[in-house]
């Protein structure tokens, strides 16, 4: 037995030096399982090996399937417990039901930028840091694989030792995970997830298995590994590549997460929320490439028969070229599938560059991919910003060159927002108005804040201090934009400024734009005037609109202003249906006479603009539709009055059931013989049109703002003249007051009202008629003869009757005749 002592030692000591080498090559799982490893050999590796190398034994799938749902530690790392708030934390977001799980791509493309934000930071100071080749390129890279139902995304930023491993993905701070925790059990909203820097658990809304290998400069490669089970292990890693610096994250998907596995769903995310990082991002993308291969024999066989039966006196010309193709190996074209790294962001973030460093071009191509808007057209104007003091934010405001259909169909009821928020170039949200008021929805543009949280709770932003500084800024800085808009368009200058605008040279390509903006958004400022009392009289100075002597041409309240009489005191302005109408109305013949402007507003939301706007300038406004017009000074006006004060007593007493308040002399007509207009605070002729052409419009609640009606007569008028005369000869004339209550009705009518009783003017209009054409009064309706015409229906009846009798037995004959 001795003799086999010695030989049996070193064996031993053979085996033992053996062990530690062969266990770094393989990796056993945690429960120690015998029958077969965690890593079993892959099937690529059978490739060349057996005829069938691309074929699987069901043993081997059996044991990939089951590792892979075991998703087990390693045996060889060291294992960590979660702390219990992280552990807490981690159990919302796995059993959450929340449906946006895509903000997992967000938080981890953000983590990676601040990875890459950092080493480029250091290496202003070190250039080495970086290193060579590859390694010094700042990039993140996202890859699938969809056997294995993998997301991996990597970055070369500045990487993970083992204790920033354990500290950062284990260990977090406690306060940030605990109020997040807190405010999850209040507000239910896991996108509140990156506000509290515990951004990277997001990864468990879709994958039930995460790894992180990093690499930082001062350590060795590790490789973080959970479960989200209340456990986390750490190793040192020896068998993956090699990552020189930085960190990739390998996301195992979840069953319901296999939607991530789609190269397009990840382009639209990268674009909607990642599309303006500091750093590229590629995608290692399949696309379709031709490719030369050699063709098979019997093809070319094909082709030299295909040649064979061309025409003889072809031959001796084609012998060389033949002789040629013989030499050349033949080939055809076939669609492959190729891979490459496709970069996902190339709109560079112009908002954080200086505005003198941006061309013009930039602008659109970005104004382009924001809008989604491919056209030829570029947008009316832009403005490019940087909000300093206590809240710092940059910004880029759009004006686009049209207005979508349906601006204004769901003005009050939509909460959708053309301006997009983002967070240090992250972004989270358009899905809000709070930054920007209804009015100014049609805006399109960018807010990135570095002070703001990275959340999107309507909720939390309302209440943040920071966001009313910056939608105050926002709105201010609109309002600029839209003004400059007016300012740089020759056809807004005043005649006396034109020469100077012409000089410039790009007066043409501006030329017409503010009137461009108004016919598409005019509307919107209107609501602004209405809904934003601070800032209205900015908002006034944008409004235009065509006067009797803009000759078809907008104009500005200044410019109105600036056109206005000595003595003037008022702005005249009336409201109708459209200009057409308006040009014709009664209420403007005195006016027009008397050389004023009158503005001519025919929107229907332009009622409801003057209730708001009441002055400009020190300057009221003043509805010529209505009573207390004052156009100049009249010392006839007393006399006037006197002479005619029988008449308008009397036309009052006629008039008495028909809602009239009074009748007075009229300053404001001119050819027209009486107008009928309402007082001063209560709804115009136009405004009872619209409020009555509401579908669920209550009339009974509306009585009360129609007011009392005021008739207004002109007393150089010859029908009022003869009136006059009339009602003094015999004030109890029955025919007379006929004629004054139809005198009134067609006024009534005329001022743009609608009648009571249409049928009672319809009367009077057709008595008036008889007497013209001198018919009696008495002349009645002849009567018809209902007997004669009923016998003649009869008669005509049997007569049809019997000639179809007759005819029938003729049409039967014929069609028979016609068969033989």
């Amino acid at each position: 037995m001795r003799k086999w002592t010695i030989p049996s030692i070193l064996f031993l000591l053979c085996l033992l030096f053996l062990l530690p080498d062969q266990g770094r090559k393989i990796h056993a799982s945690a429960e120690g399982d015998s029958d077969f490893p965690v890593d079993p050999p892959k099937v690529e590796e059978k490739i060349g090996a057996v005829p069938n190398g691309l074929t699987t034994d069901s043993d081997v799938a059996n044991r990939e399937a089951e590792s892979m749902s075991r998703r087990t530690l390693r045996s060889n790392a060291e294992k960590f417990e979660f702390q219990a708030e992280v552990s807490r934390l981690m159990d919302i977001i796995i059993n959450s039901l929340y449906s946006n799980k895509d903000i997992f791509l967000r938080e981890l493309i953000s983590n990676a930028s601040d990875a890459l934000d950092k080493i480029r930071f250091l290496s202003l100071t070190d250039k080495e840091i970086l290193g060579e080749g590859d390694n010094a390129k700042l990039e993140i890279q996202i890859k699938l694989d969809k056997e294995k139902k993998i997301i991996s995304i990597r970055d070369r930023g500045i990487g993970m030792t083992k204790e920033d491993l354990i500290k950062n993905l284990g260990t977090i701070a406690k306060s940030g995970t605990s109020a997040f925790v807190e405010k999850m059990q209040t507000s239910g909203d896991l996108n509140l997830i990156g506000q509290f820097g515990v951004g990277f658990y997001s990864v468990y809304l879709v994958a039930d298995y995460v790894e992180v290998i990093s690499k930082h400069n001062d350590d060795k490669q590790h490789v973080w590994e959970s479960k989200a089970d209340g456990a986390f292990a750490i190793s040192e890693d020896t068998w993956n590549e090699p990552l020189d610096r930085g960190t990739e994250i390998r996301l195992h998907l979840r069953d319901e997460a296999q939607e991530y596995l789609d190269e397009y769903k990840l382009k639209e995310l990268v674009k909607k929320y990642s599309e303006f990082i500091n750093f590229p991002i590629y995608l290692w993308a399949s696309k379709e490439v031709d490719e030369e291969v050699p063709a098979d024999e019997e093809e070319s066989s094909d082709e030299s028969s295909d040649e064979s039966s061309d025409e003889e006196d072809t031959w001796e010309e084609e012998d060389a070229e033949k002789e040629e193709d013989e030499k050349k190996p033949k080939t055809k074209t076939v669609k492959k599938t190729a891979y490459e790294w496709e970069l996902l962001n190339d709109v560079k973030a112009i908002w954080l560059r200086n505005p003198k460093e941006v061309t013009e071009e930039e602008y659109t191509k970005f104004y382009r991919s924001l809008a989604k808007d491919f056209s030829d057209e570029k947008p009316l104007a832009r403005s490019h910003f940087i909000a300093e003091g206590d809240v710092e934010f940059k910004a880029v405001l759009f004006v686009p060159p049209k207005a979508p259909h349906d601006l204004y169909e769901s003005y009050y009821n939509s909460n959708k927002s053309n301006l997009k928020l983002y967070v240090r170039r992250v972004f989270i949200s358009d899905e809000f108005d709070e930054l920007l008021p209804k009015y100014l929805n049609f805006l399109m543009g960018i807010v990135d804040s570095d002070t703001l949280p990275l959340n999107v709770s309507r909720e939390m932003l309302q209440q943040h201090s920071s966001l009313k500084t910056i939608k105050k800024k926002l709105i201010r800085k609109a309002l600029d934009m839209i003004r400059k808009l007016a300012d740089e368009d020759p056809d807004e200058s005043n005649d006396k400024d034109n020469k100077d605008v012409e000089e410039s040279s790009d007066s043409n390509e501006k030329k017409g734009q503010y009137a461009k903006f108004w016919n598409e958004f005019g509307k919107s400022i209107k609501l602004g005037i209405i809904e934003d009392a601070t800032n209205r009289n900015r908002l006034a100075k944008l409004l235009r609109f065509e006067t009797t002597k803009s000759d078809g041409k907008l104009t500005s309240l200044d410019q109105y202003i600036s056109r206005m009489k000595s003595g003037q005191k008022d702005i005249f302005y009336i409201t109708g249906a459209s200009k057409e109408q308006l040009e014709k109305s009664p209420f403007l013949e005195g006016l027009i006479k008397k050389n004023y402007e009158v503005i001519l507003f025919t929107d229907p939301v332009d009622e409801y603009l003057m209730q708001y706007l009441m002055d400009y300038e020190d300057k009221k406004f003043q509805n010529v539709s209505k009573e207390g017009l004052k156009i100049g000074k009249d010392s006839k006006d007393k006399e006037l009055k006197e002479s005619f004060k029988e008449l308008t007593k009397w036309w009052k007493g006629a008039l008495a059931s028909e809602n009239i308040d009074d009748v007075k002399i009229s300053n404001r007509l001119a050819d027209t013989p009486c107008v009928v207009v309402t007082s001063k605070y209560s709804w115009s002729a136009n405004m009872e049109r619209i409020m009555q052409s509401q579908t669920l419009s209550d009339a009974s609640k509306q009585a009360y703002m129609r007011g009392k009606r005021v008739l207004e007569i002109n007393p150089r008028h010859p029908i009022i003249k003869q009136l006059r005369e009339l009602v003094v000869k015999d004030p109890e004339d029955d025919s007379v007051k006929q004629t004054a209550k139809l005198i009134y009705q067609t006024a009534l009518m005329e001022s743009g009202f609608m009648l009571n009783d249409p049928k009672d003017f319809a009367s009077r209009i057709y008595s008036s008629v008889k007497t013209s054409l001198n018919i009696s009064p008495d002349a009645t309706v002849e009567e018809e003869v209902d007997v004669e015409e009923a016998e003649t229906e009869s008669g005509t009846t049997e007569a049809e009757s019997s000639s179809n009798t007759e005819d029938a037995p003729k049409d039967y004959d014929d069609d028979v005749n016609d068969e033989l």
